[in-house]
């Protein structure tokens, strides 16, 4: 049996907020509560849990999404429109530019929450 990642929380601030975010960013559909958590499901069969942190401090995250190259163009505008910044860099130091990285298109973004997102059209090369 092979492994596979089938679902991770995502600690936030207000859990909807988070993930209709996301889910709008992604052209994604925000699911059912489940318990506690309110959950994006990706492609690839991985659910993004979000759940309401409360009080408790947490740090901020990296979730980096594979996205087909024609649906690109539309993210990054989606990005635009709901007048989120968007970077070419993980330490958001080129505002309103992309990446070119091993051959696709990338950029990263905050959610609200601070988790710095990331979409890629190609994934990183390993040695």
């Amino acid at each position: 049996m092979a492994v596979e990642l089938n679902h991770t929380v995502i600690f936030s601030r207000d859990k909807r907020a988070s993930a209709e975010f996301l889910a709008e960013v992604l052209g994604l559909e925000v699911g059912a509560p489940f318990g506690p958590f309110v959950p994006v499901d990706t492609g690839n069969g991985v659910t993004l849990d979000y759940y309401d942190a409360g009080d408790t401090a947490f740090t901020p995250g990296h979730y980096a999404f594979l996205v087909p190259d024609e649906e690109f163009d539309t993210m990054i505008g989606r990005l635009e429109r709901m007048k989120v910044t968007y970077y070419a860099d993980p330490s958001h130091s080129e505002p309103g530019r992309t990446n070119r990285l091993f051959g696709g298109r990338g950029a990263y973004f905050d959610d609200p929450d601070g988790h710095n997102m990331e979409i890629i059209t190609r994934p990183y090369a390993r040695p």
